[in-house]
C-alpha cells in the first residue's frame, strides 16, 4: 500500500470509493463541495492505493477554526468495504496527523467514532476548550491537540463552509 497526496485526476475514483463506503449520499455530496471550496487543503488530503494503483482509502482535510485560530477539520474518511479492517484507515489517520504536525497546525478536529479515534490521541473537544457546533454531538466531537496547541486556543469550532449546508 502506498500513501500519497490526493490529486485532481483521482477524484472520480475517490467519489466512487466514498459512495461505496457510505450508504447515504451525504458524504459524496459534501466531498464534491469540499473539493471546490477555498478551505480545501490538498496537501493534507491523502489516498491509500494498492500496488496496482487502485485507490483503497481516502481522507480529506479542510481549513477550520477554533475561535479565530486556524485548525484542521478532518473528514470524511473512507475505505472500500472489501478492504476494511486491514489497517488502511489507521494508516491514513497516522499520515494525516504527521502531515498536519509537520505543517505546524495546532489541532485536528473531527466528528466520529469514540471507539476508533481515541487510539490516535483524540479526546473530547470540550476537554481542551473547543466548543462543538452542535452540543448533541457530545463526546463524538473530538480534537487532537498538536505541538502548536496552547491554552490560549479556545472557543467555538467552525468547519469549512460546505459543512454548514448539511
Amino acid at each position: 500500500m502506498i500513501l500519497r497526496r490526493e490529486q485532481a485526476p483521482d477524484r472520480p475514483e475517490i467519489l466512487a470509493l466514498i459512495e461505496a463506503a457510505f450508504p447515504e449520499p451525504v458524504e459524496a455530496r459534501l466531498l464534491r463541495e469540499l473539493f471546490a471550496s477555498r478551505e480545501y487543503l490538498p496537501e493534507l488530503s491523502l489516498v491509500a492505493e494498492s500496488a496496482d494503483a487502485e485507490i483503497l482509502g481516502y481522507v480529506i482535510s479542510t481549513r477550520a477554526w477554533i475561535g479565530d485560530t486556524p485548525a484542521v477539520g478532518l473528514g470524511p474518511i473512507g475505505v472500500l468495504p472489501q478492504w476494511r479492517r486491514q489497517g488502511i484507515g489507521a494508516a491514513l489517520m497516522h499520515a494525516s496527523i504527521d502531515a498536519a504536525r509537520e505543517q505546524g497546525e495546532p489541532a485536528i478536529v473531527l466528528l466520529g467514532s469514540t471507539d476508533f479515534y481515541p487510539r490516535f490521541g483524540f479526546v473530547p473537544a470540550d476537554s481542551v476548550g473547543i466548543a462543538s457546533p452542535d452540543p448533541s454531538w457530545g463526546s463524538h466531537f473530538m480534537a487532537l491537540p498538536l505541538p502548536g496547541f496552547h491554552a490560549g486556543i479556545r472557543g467555538h469550532f467552525r468547519y469549512a463552509e460546505p459543512f454548514s449546508k448539511l
